[in-house]
Formats: C-alpha cells, structure tokens, sequence
C-alpha cells in the first residue's frame, strides 16, 4: 500500500522528490486500485529529475542514491497491468531524451537496468505496447556513442556474448508499422555509427548477421510483389491497384536509401558484408534472367520490371562499386560465378574477407591478364569462361555484338517498354563519374581527356559496345517520336528525353556526331509536319480556345522534362508503359486531352529541333499570349471580355433579339450577343436594362468555341446550340475524387420572330467564332509556318 499522506512541498523540491520516492517504493504490486496514482509519481519523478539535471544537482545524486531506476524496473515486474509497463516505457524514454548531463547519461546506462527493461517479457499484442517500446529503444540510441555503447554490452574474454539493444530491436525490424520499421532503422543506424571492431565482430556473426540476409530477401520479395502488381494491372487496370503500386514502390526506394545509408557509414566491414548480400540475393538473381544464360534463380521477374528495378537501384545505390559491378555483369554475364558475387560460405572473419574493391581488382585483374596472349581463332563464349579477355572483347567483329544475348540486346527491342527500361540502365551508367575506366571504355562511355588512362587502349575502346549502337537506337528513338495513335504521347516524350540524352552523350563524349545529327534533324522535319498536321486539327477543333494557353504552359513544362537528368528522373514511367490506356469515349475529356496531346507533340518537335541545331531550348514560349486585337470603337469589342460575367452590366451593341426559356423562370425576352476578341470568344445571353435602352444584364454565358453543332430547325425560327460545360480546371480533381469521366453537355434553345433573324445569329456566331480562331492560328503561325527549325526542307514551302 501507499505510505502516509501526501504532503505540500514545492512541486520540483528535494523534500517532494524523496517523499514521492519513498512512496513508490512502498508499493508492492500494481493494480486498478492504484494504478492511476503510480502513474502520476512515475510522470513526477521524470519531470523532477529532468528539472534536477539542468538546475539542481542534489536531485539526481537523490535519484541515484535511492536507486529510481531500480524501482522503475521492479514496477514492470509487480504490475498486472499493461498500462503501467506502457508508462514505464514513455516516461523512461522521456527522461532519457532530456537529460543532458554527461554524468547522469552514464549513470543511466550503468548497472543493468536499461537491459533489464529491454528484456523484459512485454505483451506486445497488448494495446500500443510495441510503440512505447520501440519509441525506448530508440531514445536509448539517441544517446549511444563510443563510450555509452560499450555499458550496454555484455562481453568475456574480449569478445561481445549479448547486445541486447541491438537483437532485441531486430525483433521489429520488418514490423508492419512504418514508423515502427523506421525508428528500428535509425536506431541500427546510430549503433552502426558508433561501433568498434569487437562490435562490429558481433553484429557480422550469424545470428546477428543474418539480419542483413533478410533485408535483402525481404526487398527482393518486395520486387517480385511490384513485379505481379504490374503484371495485373497490365490485363485489368484500377486505381486501388494503382495505389498499391505507388505504394510498393514507396516502399521499394525506402529500403534502398537505408541500404545506401548503410553503406555511407564508413565501416567497412559492413559495408563489404552489405554490398555482398546485395549483389548475391539481390542484384544478380535479378540480373541473370535478364542475361539470358539458361539459368534460374527461381527470381521470377519480367523483363522491363528487372530492368526498372536495377535502374532505380544505382539510382540510389550509386556508389561506385555497385556501378562497376553492374557493368560488370551487363558486359561479362558469365562474371555472375565469379567469387565477388557468390554468397554461400561468405566469411565473416575480418581476416578472411576482401574489401569490395579488392574483390573488383581481381575482376579487372582477370580482363588484363589474357591482354598478353590472343587467340582470333576462340569462340567469343569460350573467351569468357573460364577467364574473361578484354583484349578479345575489342577484337571480336561488332556482327557478333548484333547477335549479342543478354541485357544489350534489348535495346534493339520492338517493345518500347524494353528499349526504354535497357536504355534508362545504359544512361545511368554512362552519366556516371564513378564508373571504372576500363568498363566506360568497353561501353563506349569514355571520356576523352587529357588525364585519361595510358593503359585504356582509346582506338580500340572507343565506343565499341555504345556507338556502334547509335545508329540503331537514334532510329529507334525517332519512329516513336514520330508515331501519332492515341496511347503514343506518353511515349513520345519519354522517346524524346531518351533522344536527347544519346545527342549529349554523343557530343560530350562519342564524338563524329555530326552525320547523325544531319540525320536526326530530317527524321525530324518529317514527323514535324505530322505534328503540326494534328494541331491544325485541333485548330478547327471545339478547344481551340485553350490552345495558346495550353501551349505556354506545356513549353515549360516539355522544357523541364526534356532537361532532366537521368539521376533525378523518376522511373515510374518505364512500369506505366505496361498498363497505360487512354481513354476513349468521345466525350469533352476525351476530346480535351487530344487537344493537350497535339499541343504536347508539336512544342516537343520544336524543343527538338531547337536542342539538336543550338544546343539548348529556349526559356521562353515563340508565342506571346498578351498580343491583342484592335476593338471595333463603339462596340462591345471595346469592353474587357475576361471580367464579363453573370449579371455584368453591357451594351447591347448589335445584339440579336430572342426568347430563351428556362426550366424556373420560364420564358425571358433577350438578346443573343455573340463576341470575340483576341483570345476570348463568349455568347452572352443578356436581358435588356427597363430604363437604359442600350445596355443590358447579361443572364447567362458560353464559351464560343465550346457551342458544338449549332443547327437550325425545320421552321427556320429555333436556333438549338450544345453548350460545353466541361471545366479542365477540375480534371485533376475529378480524378483525385475518382468521379467519372463523363460530362453532359447543356442545351439552349433560342427563338426568332422570324427566319432571317434566326439565319442572322446562325451568322454571327459563325463569324465571331471564326474570328477567334483566326486570331489563335495568328498567334501560333510563326510556330507553325516560320522557317524555325532549320536543316532539311523549309517547312513554309512545305
């Protein structure tokens, strides 16, 4: 039971503290008759102490003198109640967080009780248990350095026998909770950091260093769920798939920043052990499907994903040794039996493990060792295995790189999805500054520079796997660039950033481009007249009006995506390829987005041409939106028509009188005004002013581009126009919300006194709405019929 009567001291005074103390440990067990008060001395001792560490030493020599620590230690023991081990948990985590004299860090982690709460049998099905738990765990990593680490050891003989900090948190390490599985990486994280050689012999010692065998397994699990996801969506497509997609690849690049952390620590033993497991359960189960050697990993992944998957993965990983090991294994697959990437038997003595880039030093050791003795008569299979010959590799016929297997050939691939996926791997590599000389020079990524390697033989490296390839990748490229159906646009701007980049790499590296920017250049002027064929298109299309605005906007945004490096692309575009389908009801959205696409295709041509002739593209749009049209004096021209909105007030100028009747107001007498000028064209419905004659209210408004099919009835008095109501404003919304795609059109009928005046508004809106478009063709002619992109024919002639 509870000692005596609570007296009134000062909350944070010695004489409360001692008081509050001696009052816990009279309890001899816990339950609901006391427990709420153990809770409110547990919170008053962390709060107490945490005052005493920053203002009043004599408080935390009471606390150890009275050995607290034990007491909240012996709390979990005699409580039959999980709240109580809860709180025991947060207020212990709280107080471990704000102390911040080094003394009483130490003495905390002295004696064994932070073991002992780490040890202790928690119901962890209980409540938000598995929480407090690891939310202490973690505070207790928040305080670990070289010293403090070592108090939390057991250790005989000079060797580490418990950690259990360490064993216990890998108990959550695949925890279904993501901050649960986050806070149990930052926690191994901070152990890492801090960890000495006999540390670190523990944590590389089965069976703590099986952890690292089930991080990667765990990812590679991970990859083959990604893997069915797009399989599925590919035969029926939804957004709950769609979202388990994203999902999954959230969690994808998750484990591969902690894996690239991992392997930024500095400790090499880790990293070596890390980077092992990545390439053996990892890398090259994933790899050697791809390379086509009749062998199986029972890694059962499709092609475009594996590829995606290795792209992502130096995305990240890009360190140099996984760059060099992916080279590797791209231009050598029969490297993949090479010890560097075997992991059975993997020693975890220090003595007995090379560091990684002893490992790769073997590997190249291997290329050169055969540079002194040359057989032409071998088979390039036999040249690789048992030892792999560089030499050989230079001096075979590129016929042979034509019949080439393997991750290489897919970029002669007829399935976008493959020759994007093969390229995207072949441009992170090539953009990189870490890959080994000898392998850029196989691949025909060499630099040339003064300060190139002596022992890279250029004439012969140069470009042999690479530029041999341009030609048939630039025309590749340019088909795809140059396709009009309907699931084409997504692709042809990927087609496109892909282009662009081969250009770069040719210049910057390759060298004798010309002759195929010559080339490239025509193929362009080419599919330039098929772009521009489908924006007249839309020209005389119901969205024309958007046009200008949507080709300003979209020249940025092409500008942006074509400037992209491949290191920060997101890669997500090579899995949608696979299950990508647009839309095809023929409804407003439908036809809005054949709009956007035309428009997206055209400014893409000319960001192309502008790159492959300059170098560069222009910042700023060839079409300025602010050129306006003269108004007619005295007309409703003169007014501003972008602020004329329900119940503004204009002239009625040559408006058409009518009648139009509405579903709750019923029959109104107004006048039809249809007008344009510049970029805006509107049909305002306006009823006349009853004491000014020559103005109006204006009732109801439509865009003039949007009145599809106006008609005439039999009579010849009725006018029935189809007025579009689709806003593109809210297409992102609607699709955030995933409301349907379908829009219904509204209709007004107008009324005539007679023919001729039904005939005469039939004529206006025809002209006005002509008069509109003429204006938007004005602004987009010397994009569309300028002499701008140079080479080839003149496009005006055309």
């Amino acid at each position: 039971m509870l000692r005596s009567l609570w007296r009134p001291f000062d909350r944070f005074s010695l004489q409360h503290f001692r008081y509050i103390i001696n009052e816990l440990q009279g309890v001899e067990v816990v339950d609901t008759s006391n427990r709420e008060r153990i809770v409110d001395i547990l919170q008053s001792i962390v709060e107490i102490v945490t005052y005493g560490d920053r203002h009043d030493p004599s408080i935390f020599e009471c606390f150890m003198e009275h050995q607290v620590l034990a007491e909240f230690v012996r709390m979990l023991k005699v409580s039959r109640d999980t709240r109580i081990a809860a709180k025991v948990l947060q207020y212990f985590s709280i107080m471990i967080q704000n102390l911040c004299r080094e003394h009483a860090i130490y003495y905390c982690f002295s004696n064994g009780h932070i073991n002992s709460i780490i040890t202790h049998e928690y119901e962890f099905h209980v409540s938000d248990i598995a929480l407090y738990y690891v939310s202490f765990i973690r505070a207790v990593g928040g305080k670990l350095n070289k010293d403090t680490i070592c108090l939390l050891l057991k250790v005989q003989e000079g060797t580490v026998t418990s950690f259990s900090l360490y064993t216990e948190a890998l108990r959550f390490a695949q925890h279904g909770d993501k901050m649960i599985q986050a806070s149990i990486r930052s926690l191994t994280l901070s152990i890492y950091n801090v960890s000495d050689d006999m540390i670190c012999q523990f944590l590389m010692t089965p069976p703590e260093s099986e952890y690292f065998s089930d991080l990667i397994l765990k990812l590679r699990e991970e990859c083959v769920h990604l893997d069915a996801t797009v399989c599925s969506m590919r035969k029926n497509y939804s957004s709950d798939k769609r979202t388990e997609l994203m999902s999954g690849i959230d969690k994808l690049l998750d484990d591969l920043y902690y894996i690239k952390d991992l392997l930024c620590l500095g400790k090499s033993h880790l990293n070596t052990v890390v980077f092992h497991k990545l390439l053996g359960l990892l890398v090259v189960p994933i790899m050697i499907p791809l390379m086509q050697l009749g062998k199986s990993t029972g890694v059962k992944i499709s092609s475009v994903t594996s590829l995606y998957l290795l792209s992502r993965l130096l995305q990240v990983v890009d360190k140099k040794e996984m760059l060099d090991s992916v080279a590797s294994l791209i231009l050598y697959p029969h490297v993949a039996s090479c010890p560097v990437f075997d992991t059975e038997g993997y020693a975890t003595d220090r003595s007995q493990v090379k560091t990684t880039s002893d490992q790769l030093n073997d590997i190249e050791q291997i290329l050169n060792s055969s540079f002194e003795s040359h057989d032409n008569g071998e088979a390039f299979g036999d040249i690789l295995e048992p030892k792999l010959s560089a030499h050989h590799l230079l001096s075979f016929q590129w016929d042979r790189v034509q019949e080439r297997v393997g991750i290489l050939s897919y970029i002669f691939s007829d399935n976008q999805g493959l020759l994007f996926a093969s390229l995207m791997l072949l441009l992170i590599l090539a953009e990189s500054n870490d890959l080994d000389n000898l392998l850029a020079s196989v691949f025909g990524f060499h630099q040339k520079t003064a300060e190139t390697d002596d022992s890279v033989d250029s004439k012969l490296f140069d470009g042999i796997i690479f530029l041999k390839c341009i030609p048939q990748i630039l025309n590749a490229l340019l088909n795809i660039v140059g396709s009009y159906t309907p699931s084409s646009t997504l692709n042809q701007w990927h087609a496109a950033w892909f282009l662009l980049k081969v250009i770069d790499l040719q210049r910057s590296r390759l060298g004798h481009h010309e002759l195929h920017l010559f080339n490239v250049n025509i193929r362009l002027n080419a599919s330039f007249h098929k772009a521009r064929e489908h924006l007249l298109d839309e020209v005389s299309g119901c969205w024309f009006d958007y046009i200008v605005d949507t080709f300003e906007k979209e020249w940025i945004s092409c500008k942006k995506a074509l400037e992209e490096s491949s290191r920060n692309k997101d890669l997500f575009f090579l899995l949608q390829i696979a299950f990508h389908k647009p839309s095809s009801d023929g409804n407003n959205i439908d036809a809005w987005q054949r709009m956007v696409d035309a428009v997206k295709i055209f400014v893409l041509h000319l960001q192309l041409k502008a790159y492959v002739l300059d170098g560069c593209i222009p910042n700023n749009s060839p079409i300025n939106s602010r050129t306006t049209s003269l108004p007619n004096p005295g007309s409703i021209l003169a007014l501003d028509l972008s602020i004329v909105n329900f119940g503004s007030e204009v002239t009625l100028g040559s408006g058409i009188p009518c009648k139009i009747s509405f579903s709750k107001v019923g029959v109104r007498d107004i006048y039809m005004i249809p007008v344009a000028k510049g970029l805006c064209g509107k049909l305002l419905l306006v009823e006349k002013h009853p004491f000014r004659s020559q103005t109006g209210t204006v009732l109801a408004i439509a865009r003039l581009a949007g009145l599809t099919q106006p008609n005439i009835d039999e009579n010849g008095t009725w006018l029935h126009l189809c007025i579009r109501e689709f806003n593109p404003k809210f297409l992102d919304k609607r699709s955030d919300l995933n409301l349907p795609n379908h829009e219904t059109d509204a209709r007004w009928t107008l009324g005539f006194s007679d023919a001729e005046a039904c005939e005469a508004a039939f004529s206006l809106i025809a002209e006005q709405t002509c008069n509109q478009r003429s204006f938007t063709e004005s602004l987009l002619a010397p994009s569309l019929y300028g002499n701008l992109l140079g080479g080839g024919e003149d496009i005006q002639s055309s």
